[in-house]
């Protein structure tokens, strides 16, 4: 795994090993779901909000409530797949993380997205972001690394 930061998006490389392959012959959905994960999480390491301080210090977890993937082209055993990640919505206690994965040619394997919202570690009730917590976040809230999702849509 490589790790980079673009200027909006974080960017993360995975070598796709055999226990990544499904009986098909091509990687497995559920890679795709394990990728966006460590991706998110180095996102949110980024920006200063990683989910161990959070839950430390802050008492705050941030929960998965909705994935979604759209696949495109086949990856497969030996590709290197870059995987881009930003954010496309902030609200106060939730947020939508989306993802692009890129084959070894820079071809769109798969699009993805994931909805996120911030809990009370202790209540599970919603826990509205202050100002400090959304500053930290808003650089990587766009709609594409391009500046427009449709254009891979």
């Amino acid at each position: 795994m490589r790790f980079n930061v673009g200027m909006r998006t974080v960017t993360v490389s995975f070598d796709v090993y055999t226990f990544h392959i499904d009986y098909s012959g091509h990687v497995s959905n559920i890679a795709y779901v394990q990728w966006m994960e460590i991706t998110r999480l180095k996102l949110l390491e980024q920006v200063g909000l990683s989910v161990q301080e959070m839950a430390e210090k802050r008492g705050v977890i941030p929960v998965l409530t909705e994935t979604q993937i759209a696949y495109r082209k086949a990856l497969y055993f030996g590709d290197v797949v870059r995987v881009e990640a930003w954010l496309s919505e902030l609200k106060p206690a939730s947020a939508w993380v989306e993802y692009r994965f890129y084959n070894p040619a820079g071809e769109l394997a798969a699009s993805g997205r994931q909805k996120g919202v911030y809990l009370h570690r202790d209540t599970l009730r919603p826990y509205r972001m202050g100002k400090e917590e959304r500053a930290l976040l808003e650089p990587y809230l766009h709609t594409s690394p391009e500046g427009d999702a449709s254009s891979e849509e």
